[in-house]
């Protein structure tokens, strides 16, 4: 049997402090870092999916970042086969890969022995929703998911209307929902993984995704997303995101900037929650407070040694 390659996993909700962490580990344990987040992977979208700078990279290699323009799709199954090579390529080159990412369908599908639905895309369904979508309205169509498979329809966001249809064609073409596949799934590890999840106050984490919002619009995140409507980028997954779509409904007219502004930190604390949420039932995840932002260097050490010890690194 192979030795099973080393793997550090950072997960937690968005402006947790995910990216420092998995510098400082990277620096310490000769890391190279994978984006684990379904966004990132976009060209152009820097700001609003919080891709660490080049300046707060310090030189850590980062690797599934700007793989794809912003019309293109993208999905968990290609992410898996992607970072699985990624891994290996790592490793073999002596380093450690660390995954760093909020999205919980796209890393459970790496670490352990996912398998996706057998349920092929028939052309003529696909289509029928995405009409019946359009016609409906996000919320509306989303409801239809809930009545089916309530279970899946949870981890999944109203306006992600490419995975609801997804959802609902695999019930359709197969007859069982698709938290019923998900629930077969075996859970045992593929690699030799240390979980790390990180956590504080729900109060000072709103606070902060509030707070870094703000900062995103200072930044340009709005200029960041005029450039999309520029190209003509109006629809797909891309736009989807959190950041986006908020700010789209302002350029279309739909409401006052303000109120994207709004909308959008509300989105942001929501899918903190769900990522908690889903984190907490589908992974066996070490969790560690980052609360006492004034010891944090002192928490960061704690984890890295925590790592060290279960990987039995130097």
């Amino acid at each position: 049997m192979r030795q099973r390659e080393k793997l550090i996993v950072i997960i937690g909700p968005t402006a947790v402090g995910k990216t420092a962490l998995s510098i400082h580990l990277a620096k310490r344990f000769g890391g190279e870092i994978i984006s684990g987040d379904s966004m990132q992977i976009y060209k152009g979208m820097d700001i609003g999916t919080a891709k660490a700078t080049l300046e707060e990279r310090e030189g850590i290699p980062h690797h599934l970042i700007d793989i794809k323009d912003p019309n293109e799709s993208f999905s968990a199954a290609e992410f898996q086969q992607l970072v699985r090579k990624k891994i290996t390529e790592i490793t073999n080159k002596g380093a450690v890969p660390i995954i760093v990412g909020g999205t919980g369908l796209y890393i459970q599908s790496v670490i352990y022995d996912y398998q996706f639905s057998e349920a092929g895309s028939q052309t003529s369904l696909r289509e029928k929703l995405e009409k019946e979508a359009e016609q409906l309205g996000n919320e509306a169509f989303y409801e239809k998911l809930k009545q089916i498979d309530p279970q899946a329809a949870g981890g999944i966001h109203p306006n992600n209307v490419r995975r609801v249809i997804r959802a609902l064609e695999v019930y359709y073409t197969t007859g069982k929902r698709m938290s019923e596949q998900q629930e077969r799934q075996p859970n045992e590890l593929l690699y030799e993984t240390v979980l790390i999840g990180l956590m504080m106050e729900r109060d000072q984490l709103y606070n902060r995704i509030n707070t870094r919002v703000d900062m995103m619009m200072k930044e340009g995140l709005l200029e960041e997303v005029r450039t999309l409507w520029e190209q003509g980028i109006r629809s797909g997954q891309a736009v989807q995101a959190i950041g986006y779509k908020e700010l789209f409904g302002y350029l279309r007219g739909e409401e006052t900037l303000e109120t994207a502004v709004e909308q959008l930190k509300q989105n942001s604390r929501n899918y903190a929650k769900r990522q908690l949420t889903w984190f907490r039932n589908k992974m066996q995840v070490d969790w560690f407070d980052l609360s006492d932002e004034e010891n944090r260097q002192e928490k960061i050490n704690e984890i890295s040694d925590f790592i060290a010890g279960k990987l039995q690194l130097k």
